[in-house]
Formats: structure tokens, C-alpha cells, sequence
């Protein structure tokens, strides 16, 4: 039996109902729409749909099996950096070492083969030990320090960078490492790595399957909950109980190993490793997980708008050719249309929070 409200004063004129403006504002009812509008992919979709639909208009060829295989092809390996960057900037960090090391895994690998005579996938496993390591430092000497993770980033962003050119030609001679194909172990690894179906490289495949996993574990599971109070404020969420060391350094290593993902796709692809490989790939993966409406001071985000976002960057990218647009305005574009999307989330975000009074 609930309790009964509290009688009124002898002679007292009954309580006015509660105005709008006194209601709680968890009890607000918040129809379809609205919630549709308020979810981050919302802006992102926005902007891809936009951009499919220009670029189809002035070149059917965009939109045919041939087109669509052209722009999946980068937007695949710029997704997967985007899931796990977005995951990291919805914790409240950044990653400014992931391009250069996506280069640096596929030099380990193509290194541990060619060098030491090894076989393929224990230089695929050396280079993901690699890759978690330096996810690893990063995250604790974020978390020990205290220093902004964009410093401690760039600094390990020009280690491995520097490490790249001086043990690659040490032991080369050269700025590239080849003839990982001749190697005992590529022909499986390359089933995995490097296949494709008809004009689909299995590059998309992976792209997919994380992108489902990590909206998943973003909305569904403990650890997205965690991830959210990070980014949201480190010191409440540790007054909660949330692993706050566990939670940081697990999402710099899921950066790291989306890095060794995406260089160990590059090297088993082409079979060679280059030092400039990855580099200035960072702001990419950025604005991919921006215009899907990450914010940069953390606590909100979506995965699956990432996804979108670098869905987007592949089809400027390879848009702009069949349209007659110079390759040289490609970062011009690229900017313009993450100054469309931000304002297009702003936008939309604003509507969608506007209470009727």
C-alpha cells in the first residue's frame, strides 16, 4: 500500500497542481523522434548521406559495385583506428601515436620475417606483443603522472617514429622492408589478412565485426559504463568503484592493438613495410570519431558514429577524382565536411533538447 499524502491545513486552499517547470526532469517524456535526434550518429549519417548522394549525382559510378568497393577499401582500415580511438576519446584521452604505429607493427613484422627468418605468424604475434607494450606505457604513465595524454602521446608518437628510420635501415639498408611473401606462413595469414571477394578486400570484414563489437561493449556491458564515467569525471567515477587505472591503460591498449590490426592488414596485403607508413594518420582517425560525434573533452560518443565518420573520409577520398575535384583539396574537403558534421551534431543536439513548455 503506498503512502498516503499529507493532509492539507483546516481552511488551506488546495495545493496547485506542479507547474512544468517543477517537474522532474527524469519524468519528462521524451517521444521517438527526440530520442532519435539525440543519439551522436544522427549528424554523421547526415553528412554521409549527403555525400554518397552528391558525389552518385555528378558520377553514377560512384554508386556501382566497382565504386563502392573503391571508397570501403580505406574507410575499412580508417574504421577500425576509428572504433578504438572513439573508445578511447569517449574515456576522456587521446592517442596521438596510433599512425605512426600502425606503421611500426607492420616493420616488426616484415623484420621478424625477413630478418630472423621467421615465420609469418610468429611475427604477427611478436608485433602484437609490440603494439600491447606501448598501448601499455602510454596508459600508465597517463594514469601515474598525470600529465594531458596528448603529451605523453606526441612524445611516444616521435619515438617510434625515430625508432622506424634508424632500426629499419640499421638493418636494411633501406626504407622499406619486401619479400614477406616468400615466408613460411603467409599464405594462411594471407586468408585472414590479405584475401578478398570479388572487388571486397577482408579488410571490410574485420571493419564490421568490430564495429559491431565495440557498440556492443560500449552500450551494453559493464566496461561501456566505465568508460562513459571516465570521460565524464575520473574522480566521480573512482568514488563509484569504477577501475579507473584498469579502465585507462585497457582503452590506450585497444588503440594499440587496433593499430597492430590495421598494419598487420598492410604489410600481409603487400607484402612489404614501409617507415613512412601511418604517418599524420592520427588526425584522421580523430575527425573520423569527431564527426561521429565524440566529443573532445570526453563522456560522450558513439562507435558506430565513428564508423560512419570514417565511411565518409573514404568516400571524399575517393570521391573527388570521379567528380574532377584535384587530390590537392582533399584535406580542404575533409576539414569542411567535420565542420558540417560538428555543426550538424550542435544543431540537432540543441533541437532535440528543447523541452516544450
Amino acid at each position: 500500500m503506498s503512502a498516503a499524502a499529507p493532509a492539507s491545513a483546516p481552511g488551506a486552499p488546495p495545493a496547485p497542481p506542479p507547474s512544468d517547470g517543477d517537474k522532474d526532469d527524469r519524468l519528462v517524456s521524451v517521444g521517438r523522434v527526440r530520442r532519435l535526434l539525440m543519439t551522436p550518429e544522427v549528424g554523421a549519417g547526415s553528412a554521409a548521406v549527403l555525400v554518397f548522394v552528391g558525389f552518385t549525382l555528378v558520377s553514377p559510378v560512384f554508386a556501382s559495385q566497382a565504386g563502392l568497393a573503391n571508397f570501403l577499401d580505406p574507410a575499412a582500415t580508417m574504421g577500425i583506428m576509428a572504433i578504438a580511438v572513439a573508445l578511447l576519446m569517449i574515456g576522456g584521452e587521446f592517442d596521438l601515436s596510433t599512425g605512426v604505429l600502425t606503421g611500426s607493427t607492420a616493420l616488426v613484422t616484415a623484420l621478424a620475417v625477413t630478418e630472423l627468418n621467421m615465420n609469418v605468424w610468429l611475427g604477427i604475434l611478436l608485433s602484437l606483443g609490440f603494439a600491447l607494450a606501448v598501448g601499455a606505457v602510454n596508459g600508465v604513465m597517463v594514469h601515474l603522472t598525470k600529465l594531458p595524454s596528448f603529451i605523453v602521446t606526441l612524445g611516444m608518437m616521435f619515438v617510434l617514429w625515430g625508432l622506424n628510420y634508424a632500426v629499419t635501415q640499421r638493418l636494411t639498408g633501406q626504407v622499406t622492408v619486401s619479400g614477406v611473401r616468400q615466408y613460411s606462413g603467409y599464405d594462411s595469414a594471407r586468408a585472414l589478412f590479405g584475401s578478398a571477394v570479388g572487388p571486397f578486400q577482408v579488410s571490410l570484414v574485420w571493419w564490421l565485426l568490430l564495429t559491431a563489437v565495440g557498440a556492443i561493449v560500449l552500450l551494453k556491458s559493464r566496461w561501456g559504463n566505465w568508460i562513459f564515467a571516465l570521460g565524464g569525471n575520473s574522480d566521480a567515477a573512482r568514488a563509484v568503484g569504477v577501475p579507473v587505472m584498469r579502465v585507462r591503460v585497457g582503452l590506450f591498449m585497444t588503440t594499440a592493438a587496433a593499430a597492430w590490426l590495421v598494419g598487420t592488414l598492410t604489410v600481409i596485403r603487400y607484402g612489404n613495410a614501409t617507415v613512412t607508413s601511418g604517418i599524420g594518420l592520427e588526425f584522421y582517425f580523430i575527425i573520423a570519431a569527431v564527426i561521429g560525434g565524440c566529443l573532445l573533452t570526453g563522456g560522450a560518443g558513439s562507435v558506430i558514429g565513428a564508423s560512419i565518420g570514417a565511411l565518409i573520409f573514404g568516400m571524399v577520398q575517393q570521391g573527388m577524382p570521379l567528380v574532377g575535384l584535384p587530390s590537392e583539396f582533399f584535406r580542404t574537403i575533409l576539414g569542411l565536411v567535420l565542420l558540417a558534421a560538428v555543426l550538424v551534431n550542435l544543431w540537432i543536439k540543441k533541437r532535440a533538447m528543447k523541452v516544450t513548455s
